[in-house]
């Protein structure tokens, strides 16, 4: 019987690496070198996994006998704007302005590659948030607390950003962190690894 191949975060997100570790298996990481532009019309979902399978990709000649772990989230708000990592103070408070009472949906592309083969498996994990109403001076606030500003949406869920929401909905609330567990459970399951043991 071959060994289990190790696995491969492609990431250098710190909140997907913590996620990741909760599932007990030993794992690397790298960083993934992509273009993460959106094609011309391309929908979200598309996006979310094209650049979840492509981060996957580009580190597989790199690491030929892994499991890669791919992952990328778009955030998109009810009329269809979509939510870029904001990078500083402004550009955070005019997109929680954005967001403030509406809902906004986080689609998670996640793929697992398997480099021996090039066998890949991909999903795209939904979740939606219903912002609170918030005013100026509780959106500063938040962003002088946190300063989630290389975050998505221009918040921390598993920080003080669940303090912005009203309502939650979706199977994973660990998809809203960057990185969907429950899928890649199943698809490592699939693979013959186990977090609980069994194979």
């Amino acid at each position: 019987m071959s060994p289990q191949p190790r696995l491969l975060l492609a990431s250098s997100s710190p909140y997907r690496r913590q996620l990741l570790e909760r599932l007990r298996l030993p794992f690397d990481c790298a960083s993934p070198d992509i273009d993460e532009s959106p094609l011309p019309g391309e929908p979200p979902e598309s996006l979310a996994v094209r650049l979840a399978e492509s981060k996957a990709e580009a580190l597989a000649g790199d690491y030929p006998q892994h499991l890669i772990i791919g992952s990328d989230q778009v955030a998109v708000t009810g009329d269809g704007h979509r939510l870029e990592k904001p990078g500083h103070f402004d550009v955070a408070r005019e997109q929680l302005g954005r967001c403030s009472g509406q809902s906004v949906r986080f689609l998670t592309g996640l793929c697992l590659l398997d480099a021996r083969t090039g066998s890949a498996w991909s999903v795209c994990e939904p979740y939606q948030v219903h912002f609170r109403n918030l005013t100026g001076d509780e959106i500063d606030r938040y962003l002088t607390l946190e300063e989630p500003f290389d975050c998505a949406g221009s918040f921390r869920m598993e920080g003080l950003g669940i303090a912005l929401f009203r309502h939650m909905e979706g199977s994973d609330p660990n998809s809203l962190i960057g990185l969907p567990l429950i899928a890649l459970v199943d698809l490592l399951r699939d693979r013959g690894i186990d977090p609980l043991g069994a194979t």
